[in-house]
């Protein structure tokens, strides 16, 4: 099942969803377990990262039902050029894509950045408490 937009122009990036971005919760679910059970999102990424290679561009798996291509170098870590490493001795990521091709994954192994990885909303604010509050 197809809905709607599959390739979206956002800024500096595309963002490109197999099943399109106007599917329902039901189907972004069915979707996401689908996925997780027969790598559609991942084959797509190998077969681009192939067709386009000598373009320089990062195809980072991201949400539930994308992903997204975007210059290489365009990554979350392009955040930390505005936190200088003399004003924060200790910067902590959480995010849920941190394997390998997910569109957390530079940011949670750059040497800056401590890395956690959550399932939910719900899990952060676990991990925040544990690791703040305690």
């Amino acid at each position: 099942m197809q809905r709607g937009t599959f390739f979206e122009f956002r800024s500096g990036m595309f963002n490109i969803s197999p099943i399109g971005r106007n599917c329902s919760r039901k189907e972004r679910n069915d979707f996401e377990k689908f996925d997780f059970e027969n790598g559609t999102r991942k084959q797509m990424v190998e077969a681009m990262k192939e067709e386009f290679k000598d373009l320089n561009l990062t195809f980072s798996i991201g949400g539930q039902i994308s992903f997204d291509v975007f210059p290489q170098g365009w990554d979350k870590t392009y955040s930390l050029r505005f936190l200088p490493e003399s004003d924060y001795d200790v910067i902590h990521f959480f995010g849920d894509k941190t394997f390998a091709g997910g569109n957390d994954h530079e940011i949670f192994e750059h040497p800056r950045t401590i890395g956690h990885t959550v399932t939910s909303p719900d899990d952060t604010m676990e991990q925040c408490k544990r690791l703040f509050m305690s």
